[in-house]
């Protein structure tokens, strides 16, 4: 079994409603345990190595996805930027 340890140490939200941060974050991480859960995903995330850091990049959402989906949306592309 492979362990995966990820810290997000800051998660700068432009435009984001300050109410709506507490959704987006859950919906980060209900998102990247699902994501890296599933099998293989450890090793396609780290490219076998230890990353430091992973730069995501700008995520484009939409107005009407709400807090939630903004946080899928986002731990969707850390994966893919995090993949080698």
């Amino acid at each position: 079994m492979t362990r995966i340890v990820l810290h997000i140490d800051k998660l700068v939200l432009t435009g984001i409603d300050r109410h709506d941060a507490d959704a987006v974050a859950a919906g980060v991480q209900a998102e990247l345990q699902r994501l890296l859960a599933q099998p293989g995903a450890a090793g396609t995330l780290t490219g076998g190595g230890d990353r430091r850091r992973i730069h995501a990049g700008a995520v484009s959402l939409t107005q009407d996805g709400g807090g939630r989906a903004m946080g899928q949306a986002i731990a969707g592309r850390i994966v893919q930027a995090g993949k080698p």
